[in-house]
């Protein structure tokens, strides 16, 4: 018989490809989702709907309940007050963990955990992996790098200022970062429920050793848009003041931005690559796009959307 699985996060930008993945090897599948409506990403997608949030003790239960595995992709990654991460990240793995003492599960968190020191996004993320190291059921926690491909806004934003001619970058010497497409993601992370490795908490990227500068990314953007970008460093301070002015606007009841100064700190960390590879060693995991074939497919996406301009 298949595998029931509970999943969080499946409305977001990486829980629609993972919920695809998971389907396509044959897991039954029980989603948790904040609202009944239509949910075009997950079209055709046989699943059980249960509706809540992490907050909701009776909705997690409802979830959980006969599950042989949680992946547990929901995350917050921008807030109003810096005590929502800790609520949301740390808090709602702790009560869906403790609902699923005995089922594998597998945290999806990020290489911000790497550096809790950081922000209150990163300790929040380092807070919900001790968490769930403390479980005495199996467990997994799989740690991303920078996440790109279709359905993603935030390259989006990156992706237009390339097509503009310009591709901004933090002023900071040697500065590197690893980068996955979400595709990718999707499928290692299927493949490592599939394929149950030892508990412990592991790294993922796409294959790249010692990851890439922005350079690259820009050589990457500008040859799938056709464009030759001029390379434009951004002072801390810039990023600083903006960052100021949003946790005003945040203060007020303006509309939550991602730029504050914690997001400031890390942009401006020198060292997002991935240092482990254990999982994808363990699963045989070969990633299907490099940086060149990952940006042209997802610029290509975009622009079928309507969410980019062809020049």
């Amino acid at each position: 018989m298949s595998k029931r699985v509970a999943v969080t996060g499946v409305t977001g930008f990486v829980g629609s490809h993972l919920v695809a993945a998971l389907a396509r090897r044959g897991f039954k599948l029980r989603l948790l989702v904040r609202r009944w409506s239509p949910l075009p990403s997950l079209e055709g997608v046989a699943a059980d709907m249960v509706l809540g949030e992490l907050s909701d003790q009776a909705a997690l239960k409802r979830l959980v309940d006969g599950a042989d595995a949680v992946v547990h992709a929901a995350g917050l990654i921008k807030a109003r007050q810096p005590s929502d991460f800790m609520a949301v990240n740390r808090d709602g793995t702790a009560l869906l963990s403790a609902l699923a003492p005995e089922a594998r599960f597998l945290l999806l968190s990020s290489l911000a955990a790497r550096e809790p020191q950081l922000s209150s996004y990163a300790a929040s993320k380092r807070a919900a992996e001790e968490v769930v190291a403390g479980r005495s059921g199996p467990w997994l926690t799989v740690r991303a790098p920078a996440v790109y491909g279709p359905g993603d806004r935030e390259t989006l934003a990156y992706f237009k200022a390339v097509a503009r001619g310009l591709a901004p970058r933090p002023k900071v010497a040697g500065a590197r970062l690893s980068l996955i497409h979400v595709a990718d993601l999707a499928e290692a992370l299927a493949l490592a429920l599939d394929q149950p490795s030892s508990p412990s908490t592991y790294e993922i990227d796409d294959g790249k050793e010692g990851g890439y500068t922005y350079r690259d990314m820009a050589d990457a953007a500008g040859r799938a848009l056709g464009r030759t970008p001029l390379s434009l460093a951004v002072p801390r301070a810039v990023m600083a003041t903006i960052a100021r002015v949003n946790a005003i606007g945040h203060s007020l009841g303006g509309s939550v931005q991602i730029l504050t100064p914690g997001k400031v700190n890390e942009i401006f960390h020198s060292d997002w690559t991935t240092h482990d590879r254990r999982l994808a060693a363990a699963l045989g995991f070969r990633p299907r796009f490099d940086l060149a074939t990952g940006f042209a497919e997802t610029i290509l996406w975009y622009r079928r959307q309507g969410w980019l301009q062809s020049l």
